[in-house]
């Protein structure tokens, strides 16, 4: 796996574990949501097994059609770190995808259960890491829906980000469900 790949895998398997570990810290009340039309702790922790399934799974196929992928240039470094300065104010809050929001289902299971199917999740994801090729690491593979294309290290940054943005949520969540 090339080095700056495996940095970033690091730092989203550290982001990861410190949010379900929050969510676990919450008991019972992992499932109880805030307030109406909000999620509990454990939905948040199962958007966030769900995303990561769907990147997984879209990453495979453009790693499939690896010739028509196209470099990355300024404008995708400038749309990445804007994403990443967005995801990390703590007042800013995004509405879900609705392509997302559609494949989440409204209960979610325990976090044990959660726990272990994010770890299958990931160990694909790592797998994907491993064989990845190095002449892809300049172009962009991953279409986020609201900056655009990115490159593989974007991507996982935007996932470490993604996570630690919703480490938020989840520390909010814990203050309010008693």
């Amino acid at each position: 796996m090339n080095y700056r790949l495996s940095i970033r895998l690091e730092q989203l398997e550290r982001a990861t574990e410190r949010l379900i570990q929050s969510a676990e810290a919450l008991g019972e009340r992992a499932h109880q949501s805030p307030g109406p039309g909000r999620w509990s702790a454990a939905q948040v922790v199962q958007h966030l097994l769900v995303s990561e399934t769907g990147i997984n799974q879209y990453l495979e196929k453009k790693i499939q059609e690896a010739e028509g992928l196209r470099h990355a240039g300024v404008g995708h470094f400038l749309r990445s770190r804007l994403l990443r300065v967005l995801l990390r104010l703590p007042f800013l809050r995004f509405k879900t995808p609705a392509y997302l929001a559609a494949r989440t289902p409204e209960t979610a299971p325990s976090l044990p259960e959660l726990r272990q199917q994010w770890g299958s999740v990931r160990r694909h994801l790592e797998q994907i890491l491993n064989e990845y090729p190095e002449p892809l690491m300049r172009r962009a593979i991953f279409k986020h829906p609201r900056s655009g294309m990115l490159t593989m290290a974007q991507t996982l940054d935007f996932m470490v980000d993604h996570v630690l943005h919703h480490q938020k949520q989840i520390e909010r969540i814990g203050k309010v469900v008693k």
